[in-house]
């Protein structure tokens, strides 16, 4: 006979990730974005000795960094949403950093909430606003 509490339960644990100012418990507010190495010295950072970490970059032009991602949490006491470089460390233990701007050109899928560095002012600004004219080109009739 099996007790209650000897049982599998399958609930979902929560993540001990917490706010590196104030060390309460941040709330996720995004996806996790995947991030890779695109070069032998990244690979290296990570404890690939320096032969293996050549070969792989030979093999691919990337390679996929298992443990690591962006992601966005927001932390109640700081009042705003932060994204974070997250290293899982450990079984339930993650490390966390301020995302550089640099990071977000090796992570899959994301765009960088900074915008493009590439487009002028004035082009992010038209991009922003809403035309209502083209809006009024398109009409839908039932």
């Amino acid at each position: 006979m099996h007790r209650r509490c000897d049982r599998n339960r399958k609930r979902s644990k929560r993540r001990a990730i917490y706010c590196p100012i104030h060390g309460c418990y941040l709330d996720s507010v995004s996806p996790k974005y995947s991030l890779f190495a695109n070069n032998v010295q990244q690979l290296r950072q990570r404890g690939i000795g320096r032969q293996k970490a050549r070969v792989l970059m030979a093999a691919k032009t990337t390679v996929s960094l298992q443990g690591e991602w962006l992601e966005a949490f927001w932390c109640d006491r700081c009042q705003k949403t932060e994204w974070y470089h997250v290293r899982k460390t450990g079984e339930r233990s993650y490390q966390l950093s301020v995302a550089p701007a640099t990071i977000w050109q090796r992570a899959t899928g994301a765009i960088d909430p900074r915008g493009n560095p590439s487009v002028g002012e004035f082009t992010l600004k038209q991009s922003r606003k809403l035309n209502y004219n083209s809006s009024k080109s398109s009409h839908f009739y039932g």
